[in-house]
C-alpha cells in the first residue's frame, strides 16, 4: 500500500507548487491519498553546500521504496542536464532501481516523452506514466510499485483508459 512505503517525490523547483498540492491531498480528509514522504528525512538548509544537499538527497532516497516524478518540461530538462539536484535524484533512482511513477502535470494519461528525463529514457527504465490526480497516482503506487522488482518490463508504460474509468476518472 502506498501509504505504508516511503515515497520520494522528485520534481523541478519550478514545480514545487504541485508538490505542495500533493501534501494538501494527503492532509485532506475527503481525498483518499496518503504517503510517507521521504522528504521529511535528512533536511537540508538553503545555505547548505551542493555536496551536502546531494548527500542528503541520497540518504532520503535510501529510505524510499518508490518515486513519484512530477512530469513537466522543466523536469525533463533539469532531470537530464547532469548538474541539477533533479539530475542527481534521477541518477540515484536508477542506481537504487526504484519504481518511478511519472505524474504528468499537464493531465496527460499517456506516455509523454517530453516530460521524462533522458537518463530514464536512455536506460529503457521501466516507468509508469499517469495523470496528475490523486486516485491514479495512489493506484499506481499500490499496483505498479509492488510488482516492479519482479517485472520483466522495460521502458515507459501507461494505464489504458479502462483503469481510469474503473477509478471514476
Amino acid at each position: 500500500m502506498s501509504y505504508r512505503n516511503k515515497t520520494y517525490v522528485a520534481f523541478a523547483s519550478e514545480d514545487i507548487s504541485k508538490y505542495r498540492l500533493m501534501e494538501a491531498w494527503r492532509e485532506n480528509a475527503n481525498i483518499d491519498f496518503d504517503f510517507y514522504d521521504a522528504h521529511d528525512l535528512f533536511i537540508s538548509r538553503d545555505t547548505s553546500k551542493p555536496e551536502t544537499i546531494k548527500r542528503n538527497l541520497r540518504e532520503r532516497m535510501k529510505n524510499a521504496k518508490q518515486v513519484v516524478l512530477l512530469g513537466s518540461s522543466d523536469g525533463k530538462k533539469k532531470g537530464g542536464d547532469g548538474v541539477s539536484f533533479l539530475a542527481h535524484e534521477v541518477k540515484v533512482m536508477i542506481e537504487f532501481n526504484l519504481p518511478v511513477v511519472v505524474a504528468n502535470l499537464d493531465g496527460d494519461r499517456n506516455i509523454d516523452r517530453n516530460f521524462i528525463p533522458a537518463p530514464l529514457l536512455n536506460a529503457d527504465y521501466y516507468t509508469l506514466s499517469v495523470s496528475f490526480q490523486p486516485k491514479i497516482i495512489k493506484f499506481a503506487l499500490d499496483n505498479y510499485a509492488p510488482g516492479y522488482a519482479t517485472s520483466d518490463n522495460s521502458g515507459p508504460h501507461y494505464y489504458k483508459s479502462e483503469i481510469y474509468e474503473q477509478l471514476g476518472l
